[in-house]
């Protein structure tokens, strides 16, 4: 089934359901879920989205902005995964207990609203990637339209791209807990310094990039047109000047470049040492 079916059929399964409340984080899949959602649903359709520590201010603005455009229903919900029991030591199920706690929360204010549907944007590619987040999904009764319809990152980028929505080229956001190695205490000074150092490199034009955080060390991953920014000597010894501000010792490059997942690459040795 080609992109067109693919969509048709999404389409077709959120008017089966009559409402639905997206867990909105402005990244390209909930945007894009949630536009279909509100075309076809109208007022039937609302937006949640979390407020905490991990999510950074630049991707709440934009949700915000997101929805007041397009007329959708905002609510916003206060979730803290560093008060979750065992979450800042950071173990290999992190994002379940995250996503189990905060789609609990969720659900309260969607139930509240007479809202019976849930659901989060993941697509088909997530499906190949380590995400102890779906037994979350699965266990609260949330629902993942996007992967239903089978639909594919380049699919959803494509398709916002001729419906016109801004994130159709917006690079990849995972929440920022998501840069620390297994086993790293996650802390809210380490995810404030992660936030500003990537705030910084996407102020000087890089578009896909993280910053791993190892103690001392931090990691740059971007793509291509990154390292020809990073090639330059200037705007590496600022990067650098900055880094160190921000709380870094030392700061450097991934020779492999941007990659999603690229903290799962130790799992399996992680898990051996547990």
């Amino acid at each position: 089934m080609d992109k067109y079916g693919k969509y048709d059929k999404l389409k077709q399964n959120i008017s089966r359901l009559g409402n639905m409340a997206v867990a909105f984080s402005g990244g390209v899949d909930s945007t894009f879920l949630l536009k279909t959602a509100h075309d076809i649903l109208r007022d039937k359709a609302i937006a949640v989205t979390a407020r905490s520590s991990s999510f950074p201010e630049r991707e709440l603005k934009e949700a915000i902005a997101f929805c007041k455009n397009q007329g959708i229903t905002h609510f916003f919900c206060d979730s803290e995964e560093l008060d979750i029991e065992g979450f800042s030591e950071n173990p290999v199920n992190r994002c379940y207990l995250c996503k189990n706690e905060l789609f609990g929360k969720i659900w309260a204010i969607v139930r509240e609203r007479k809202i019976e549907n849930l659901a989060e944007g993941s697509n088909m590619d997530d499906s190949a990637d380590y995400r102890p987040g779906f037994k979350a999904v699965a266990e609260q009764g949330v629902i993942s339209p996007l992967r239903q319809a089978e639909l594919t990152k380049q699919e959803i980028r494509e398709l916002s791209k001729e419906e016109g929505l801004p994130t159709w080229n917006k690079q990849p956001f995972a929440c920022l807990a998501s840069r620390f190695p297994y086993g790293a205490k996650i802390t809210p000074e380490r995810l404030a310094m992660i936030d500003r150092a990537e705030q910084l490199l996407l102020d000087l034009g890089l578009r896909q990039v993280r910053v791993r955080h190892h103690g001392e060390l931090a990691r740059i991953e971007t793509d291509e047109n990154g390292f020809k920014i990073l090639a330059d000597k200037g705007q590496r010894e600022k990067i650098y000047n900055a880094f160190r501000q921000y709380g870094f010792a030392y700061v450097s490059m991934d020779l492999l470049g941007y990659r999603t997942g690229s903290m799962n690459e130790t799992l399996e040795t992680y898990k051996d040492q547990s």
